[in-house]
């Protein structure tokens, strides 16, 4: 499937999936092409015409384009794809129902952007990262009403918000209103306040009102979905951007009893107290922390803009300045936190944030907008014509029935009965490019579309379900026209189609091939030995250090070849007392060792017990027993990588001490690199030239340690051998082999088919190509 994305996903980029672009069916084409042909393949002809598309698109940009080589070889390689295309049809395999299936859905994505308007996409897109650069506070007052209310109802909703507005008008508080008249639930306790919001975060009507409305002011009614709002602006500021933070939490619930509330505002005053003094945010957060999702994180959260989070959290947090600044504790309805910055985001340029605003767009409210000039454009481009008397017989077919959801249609099976005014079922209700849509084809979709309305209008309603079928019947009329009226979008349909086409047949006859056949793979391998040869080769480990210092520190380090394991990593385990059980926490802490062990063979791990005053020796080592005896029932980690020593002491806590040690350089780097990811790198491997260029310095040198200085950084490279050229074995050359093998099988095959399908060239269309 990978080699499917690859293969389809990048049809519009590469030299072999430009070549995709060709008829859908070439085994059609030898009796339906027109116009002059670039070539024939046996009996079927390629036309001029898309081979002329290909080329210009692919190569436009190259300094060669137009030359006779270069058209000669863009010719090679597209013959060669033909050929592959026309054997896959031969086969069938574009008359699967799964071949359609796939090929109908990259259809349908495909239409897409046809089925938009660009220049209002463009314009919404630039207007909504230009509102994105200033933030609203607003507050509103909701009156609902039914985005598809009957119009007495819209009226009545509209008179009341109106009312509303006198009163403010008169001097009425607009908070007090708000919670007293408002249908959003949230008013009734913040007054209508929606706090700072940019843009993208509320219905497009709703924010392009608030945005052109000054300070101070209150608006006009404005109608979303959700109803009628007025809005009153109470503030305006540029945009704070992302900012990103971590938190250390204590959960509370506002309402919770006195004595809860004290006792979490005491723990958050003194945790905040120990972070002030210099703990380690981390542990902290990782032993306190009551947010599960992120405190085993460091307590990150995901970064987040205005009108994102809890407003007292949101206000804190942009509110730090510079990366490690803590906040006093905030209260949100969810308990107690302590905020730390990481970073602060500010808002992206427009070329970054385009593609993601472009998604947005298509998915926000403002696409109604889009939407609605896409239609308007396309009634006319289509030549949409309604026809009123046909019209005016469907709305008289509404009663009651629709009101109720239960309205039934029954399109006539024989010549339909004359209904009023001689209008019959089978008569046109409207025509797209003079094709005629019947009117029974619009009374079954009522039928299947309608929904239960009490109280409305019954033509009213059939004039909703009336303006819903015309907009999806010119959206798939148009949809269905795309072939025709766009060249770009039809080959593009045509390179998915060859690409998803070509692939079973390439995966049948190279790429699976390649791989299963062994024997083949053996044999050409051995045939060609010569090309799979090692260079002189150096066993040995390159330490890089940012200073001498840090450099032989590490050297010091490895020399011991066991180096301490600690991030991630709690530092004891607690026993239960008087017992060989662990606790939770500690079952929590050897899950993670063993998992550490399993993906890091060159592990150790030693368990030291301690005593509790009175507690026999045999129950601690009963503990260590019992810890030991779970790793290896957890992973199946070999006795040799597990210690345990209990050690007895007079004193003391029942607590087992878990140590971890790897003798992998990357657990040497990991302790190296703790406050800078750079301070050193470790590479223990063998080395031919070219791997490394401090190395490459050094294959010559005899067995031993060398120390240079390059590029600004310090190394010690250690020479354990050096490795003579020779050949490669087939393991270690079996990519490179596999790679050149299925390249064999390709030229192999397309030798067949030339054969098969003999290539006679139009050297008069191929002269048109060549400008220069």
């Amino acid at each position: 499937m990978h080699k499917r994305i690859l293969y389809v996903g990048a049809a519009a980029a590469t030299l072999f999936s430009g070549c995709q672009a060709s008829k859908p069916a070439a085994t059609a084409a030898a009796s339906t092409t027109t116009g002059p042909v670039i070539e024939t393949l046996g009996t079927y002809p390629v036309p001029a015409s898309e081979f002329a598309y290909v080329y210009r698109k692919n190569n436009s940009n190259a300094p060669e384009y137009g030359s006779r080589q270069s058209v000669n070889e863009y010719l090679d390689l597209y013959t060669n794809f033909r050929l592959k295309v026309l054997e896959a049809e031969q086969k069938g395999l574009d008359t699967t129902q799964a071949f359609k299936r796939e090929l109908d859905g990259y259809r349908q994505q495909l239409a897409q952007p046809y089925l938009t308007e660009k220049s209002v996409t463009d314009q919404l897109v630039k207007e909504a990262y230009d509102r994105m650069g200033q933030e609203v506070n607003a507050s509103h007052i909701l009156i609902r009403i039914a985005p598809d209310a009957a119009p007495q109802d819209t009226l009545a909703a509209y008179q009341k918000i109106e009312k509303i507005r006198q009163q403010i008008a008169a001097g009425q508080d607009f908070g007090a209103l708000a919670r007293e008249v408002s249908e959003d639930p949230s008013a009734k306790d913040n007054g209508g306040k929606l706090g700072y919001f940019t843009a993208m975060q509320m219905v497009y009507p709703f924010e392009s009102v608030a945005y052109k409305t000054p300070v101070g002011q209150i608006s006009a009614p404005v109608r979303t979905r959700f109803g009628y709002h007025l809005i009153k602006v109470n503030d305006k500021r540029a945009a704070q951007g992302e900012v990103k933070v971590a938190h250390l939490m204590v959960r509370v619930n506002r309402n919770a009893p006195t004595a809860d509330s004290l006792t979490a505002k005491k723990k958050i005053d003194e945790l905040y107290a120990r972070l002030r003094k210099g703990e380690n945010w981390d542990k902290l957060v990782a032993q306190f922390s009551e947010d599960a999702g992120s405190a085993a994180n460091g307590g990150e959260l995901p970064p987040f803009g205005t009108g994102r989070m809890i407003p007292s959290f949101e206000e804190a947090a942009f509110k730090l300045q510079s990366p490690g600044d803590l906040a006093a504790p905030v209260q949100t309805p969810y308990g107690w936190h302590v905020i730390k910055l990481i970073e602060k985001q500010p808002v992206p340029k427009f070329a970054d944030m385009e593609p993601t605003l472009k998604s947005k767009v298509a998915k926000d409210s403002r696409s109604e907008l889009n939407r609605a000039a896409f239609l308007k454009r396309v009634r006319q481009e289509d030549q949409f014509v309604e026809i009123p008397a046909a019209k005016q017989y469907v709305l008289g077919k509404a009663d009651t029935a629709l009101v109720n959801g239960r309205f039934k249609y029954t399109a006539p099976t024989a010549a339909p009965a004359k209904g009023s005014k001689g209008m019959s079922d089978n008569m046109p209700l409207f025509t797209i490019k003079g094709k005629p849509y019947p009117i029974k084809d619009f009374l079954t979709f009522a039928q299947q579309n309608q929904r239960s309305r009490p109280g409305a209008d019954p033509k009213f309603l059939m004039q909703q379900l009336y303006d819903q079928y015309v907009d999806q019947t010119l959206t798939e009329f148009e949809r269905n026209s795309l072939d025709t009226k766009y060249e770009d979008y039809r080959m593009l349909v045509k390179e998915y189609r060859d690409g998803i086409l070509l692939f079973q047949l390439m995966d049948e006859k190279v790429w699976s091939k390649a791989i299963e056949d062994t024997v083949g793979l053996k044999k050409y391998f051995a045939e060609n030995q010569a090309k799979y040869q090692w260079d002189q080769r150096v066993q040995g480990t390159v330490i890089s250090a940012a200073t001498p210092e840090l450099l032989a520190r590490a050297q010091k380090e490895m020399k011991t070849g066991r180096y301490p394991v600690t991030k991630g990593l709690a530092k004891g385990a607690t026993f239960r007392p008087n017992t060989a059980i662990l606790t939770k926490i500690g079952w929590i802490s050897l899950d993670e060792v063993a998992r550490r062990m399993m993906e890091d063979t060159l592990t150790t791990v030693t368990l030291t017990g301690r005593i509790k005053k009175g507690e026999k020796a045999s129950l601690a080592k009963a503990r260590g027993d019992s810890a030991v005896s779970y790793l290896r029932r957890k992973s199946g980690i070999p006795a040799r990588r597990l210690r345990s020593a209990m050690a007895a002491a007079p004193f003391g806590e029942p607590t087992a001490q878990i140590a971890l040690v790897s003798s992998s350089p990357t657990a040497l780097e990991a302790l190296m690199n703790e406050q800078n990811p750079l301070s050193v790198q470790v590479t223990q491997r063998i080395f031919q030239k070219g791997d490394n260029k401090v190395v490459d310095d050094m294959m010559n040198r005899e067995p031993g340690t060398y120390t240079v200085q390059k590029d600004g950084r310090h190394y010690a490279v250690i020479i354990d051998k050096s490795l003579p050229a020779g050949p490669k074995s087939l393991a270690e050359a079996r990519g490179q082999a596999t790679s050149d093998y299925q390249t064999y099988l390709e030229k192999q095959w397309i030798a067949e088919l030339r054969q098969k399908y003999p290539v006679k060239v139009n050297d008069a269309e191929v002269n048109k190509l060549v400008t220069k």
